[in-house]
Parts: structure tokens; C-alpha cells; sequence
């Protein structure tokens, strides 16, 4: 696939060329890798823009992409993002992109801006969750909505992953089907997480927890927005209806001390931090349900992958997570602060195992949508009206 490109003042016969961007790699390592691989394997030149402070830029280069070191900040006003600016017109110089698709708030605002100052190709922005949202502090509208607004004039294609920012889109002025776009997320593998890849059960094994007892697993960054000081705060309630159960915290984070510290005051009991952990298919596997208690999100991965691994699901009533969990159906979504709910929803689920698993089976149900093979041809449909071949 050859064809014709500026490159500097000059014109050069090359090949099509496609740029991911995102404020940080570990992003486009942990979210868009199948995509770039989809680009690549229809003959397109992949190259990324990121800045490589949270490592995985390895795996990037490692699908043979070309990687370009930009200083973006995640703060609107650190002073990197001018660097980041200079850059960026150093790149845009050098190369023409065919398409440019970027993630993340701040980076996708930079680069949506220099990309159309520098005459580059279509620009499609993927929002991952608008920082503005039902519930947002007010300053986070008068920030982020109004910097969305500002740059729609840049924005070729808006894709989005729930209802709300679906709305959202339109209110910027983005049109259905045209420039709006609604995708099942990222994708999640079935193959991954639908079959257990764990028979020996090590994961209750190594935490003393015996066979019968229920699992219920949170699996978060420990930071404020995930929320998990909800469910500690009521989990003694929880042991009273039940005291066989154990509470599985996987994820680090700057909050870990603080949440240990509560555990440790609160003379918690069955309550597990896992830490940052490799095996999570191992572990979903083992557990009886999963829950989300954020404060906002875009649309949960690990609610998908619980959903994959056919469990039932207690979510907080917010964005992207009421859009994977319907109350009733596949797990109990509870509103922010109602702990008599979130207790209540937590009680039926324990003591019910055939709610659990008709709950667990309504989740795979309603997943199949979501599967990566499925979103990797929504991606395609929309590359394609932007691409000319």
C-alpha cells in the first residue's frame, strides 16, 4: 500500500501511515495493542506519541510501532504540555498521518490542535469517560466540557462507550453515525477469562479461604474515585449475616496504607490485599461476585471481565457501570452512600447461590456484545470512512 506524502518540504513514496496517541503508553499498551495490530496487518505504518514515565513503551515497540517521546502531562496546566506542543510540530513536520486516532483528555487535546494546525489527516478522538459527567464538580465542567467544545471544530470522529457520554456528544455537536460514534468499549477476550485456567483452586489455598466459603472481589487501583472505603465501611454489617465470607482487594495504588490502616483500626476480618496481580483470570474464577464501587468510570474493564468469567456484579449507579450491570439481572446496581442497599444487595447474592449463578449467566449473556472480536470490527467500520484507501 504505497502512496504519496510530505515529508518535510519534500514529497516521498511511502506507506500509509497511522498515529495512536495517548498522554502515557502504559494507556495504548494496556487498551489499543489489538487495534494498532489490525492497522498493521492491513498494511498500514502504526506509530505512537506518549509519554514513556509509566513504562510499558516496550511492548509497544516490541509490535514493531514506531514510538515518538512526548512530554505530556495529565494536568491541564503543567508546564511539559508546551514541550509536548513543540514536539508534536517537530513530528507533524516530518510526517503526513493518514489517520490519528487519540485517547486521554490533555494529549488528545494537544495533538487534535497541532494535528489540524499541521494539515494532517482525519483525527478521531475516543473518550474513555468525559472527566464531565452526571454528579462532576463544576470546575471539571468548566474545564473539560468547555475544552471538548473548543476542540470538536478539531475532531473528525468522536467515539464513546456509554449512553451518557453518548449524549454528551451530541450536546458538543457531534452527529449520529457521522461524526458520533458508539463503540462496546475496548474489547474484552473471551478466550482469556470464559474458560478457568486455574483447576488446582491455589488462589483460596494460599489465603487459608476453604471451599464453601464466598469470595466477593474488588478489583481497582486503590485511589479515592474507586470508592472502596464503601464497602469496608460496611463490611461488619456484611459479616454479621454471614461471617463466612472473605473480601479480595487486588490493585495498588496511593491509597493502599491509608485502606490498610482502616482494615487494621477497624479490626476488619477477611479482608485480602492481593496487590498488583498477574492472574486475574485465576482469580475471578474463584471468586462468587465482583464489585465496582466507583464514584465515576468510563466503562469498567474489570466489570466485563467478571462478566466474562459469568459472575454476578454489585455496581454503584453511575456512568458505564449501569451500562454493563442491569439491576436485577445480572448482579444489583446500588446508589452512592445507600448502604442499606449495598448491604442488602451483598446478603441476597451470599446467601442465594442460585441467584448467583442465574445472575452469573445473565452476565455472559449480556457481554457478547463486547467481545474483542466484535469491537475490532466496530473499530474497522469507522477506520474505514476515514481512511481512504
Amino acid at each position: 500500500m504505497h502512496f504519496f506524502v510530505k515529508e518535510g518540504n519534500s514529497i516521498v513514496n511511502g506507506t500509509k501511515k497511522v498515529l495512536f496517541s495517548a498522554t502515557v503508553y502504559s494507556h495504548l499498551a494496556a487498551f489499543h495493542k489489538p487495534f494498532m495490530k489490525m492497522l498493521q496487518e492491513k498494511g498500514y505504518e502504526v506509530h505512537a506519541a506518549a509519554n514513556p514515565d509509566h513504562g510499558r513503551k516496550e511492548e509497544i515497540e516490541e509490535m514493531g510501532v514506531v514510538c515518538w517521546d512526548i512530554p505530556f502531562s495529565r494536568s491541564p496546566y503543567h508546564i511539559d504540555n508546551f514541550k509536548a506542543m513543540s514536539k508534536l510540530t517537530h513530528l507533524f513536520h516530518n510526517h503526513y498521518f493518514d489517520l490519528i486516532h487519540v485517547h486521554t483528555p490533555v494529549a488528545s487535546f494537544l495533538v487534535r490542535y497541532m494535528a489540524k494546525k499541521c494539515k494532517q489527516g482525519p483525527v478521531l478522538y475516543t473518550a474513555h469517560g468525559f472527566h464531565f459527567y452526571k454528579g462532576a464538580p463544576i470546575q471539571n465542567w468548566l474545564i473539560y466540557y468547555t475544552a471538548e467544545k473548543l476542540a470538536r471544530r478539531w475532531t473528525d470522529g468522536l467515539i464513546v462507550m456509554n449512553k451518557e457520554d453518548y449524549d454528551n456528544g451530541k450536546k458538543l455537536g457531534f452527529k449520529e453515525k457521522e461524526s458520533l460514534f458508539f463503540t462496546h468499549g475496548v474489547g474484552v477476550s473471551f478466550d482469556q477469562y470464559s474458560v478457568s485456567t486455574d483447576s488446582s483452586g491455589y488462589v483460596r489455598q494460599q489465603l487459608n479461604i476453604a471451599d464453601n466459603d464466598i469470595v466477593i472481589t474488588c478489583i481497582a487501583e486503590l485511589i479515592e474515585r474507586k470508592n472502596h472505603i464503601y464497602l469496608l465501611r460496611n463490611w461488619k454489617n456484611i459479616l454479621n449475616y454471614s461471617p463466612n465470607i472473605h473480601c479480595l482487594i487486588v490493585g495498588t495504588g496511593r491509597k493502599e496504607a491509608e485502606l490498610k490502616k482502616y482494615v487494621e483500626q477497624n479490626q476488619l476480618k477477611n479482608i485480602h490485599f492481593l496487590g498488583f496481580r498477574k492472574d486475574i483470570p485465576e482469580i475471578l474464577s474463584q471468586s462468587d461476585i465482583v464489585t465496582l464501587l466507583s464514584f465515576h468510570e468510563g466503562l469498567p474493564r474489570c466489570v466485563m471481565e467478571a462478566m466474562v468469567s459469568g459472575k454476578p456484579i454489585v455496581v454503584t449507579n453511575i456512568r458505564g457501570s449501569r451500562d454493563l450491570v442491569k439491576h436485577g439481572v445480572n448482579g444489583f446496581v446500588v446508589d452512592l452512600e445507600d448502604d442499606q442497599s449495598l448491604i442488602e444487595s451483598f446478603v441476597k447474592l451470599i446467601n442465594d447461590k442460585k441467584l448467583r449463578e442465574q445472575m452469573g449467566q445473565a452476565s455472559l449473556n449480556e457481554i457478547q456484545p463486547y467481545s474483542l472480536t466484535n469491537v475490532l470490527h466496530e473499530m474497522q467500520r469507522i477506520y474505514s470512512r476515514f481512511i481512504r484507501e
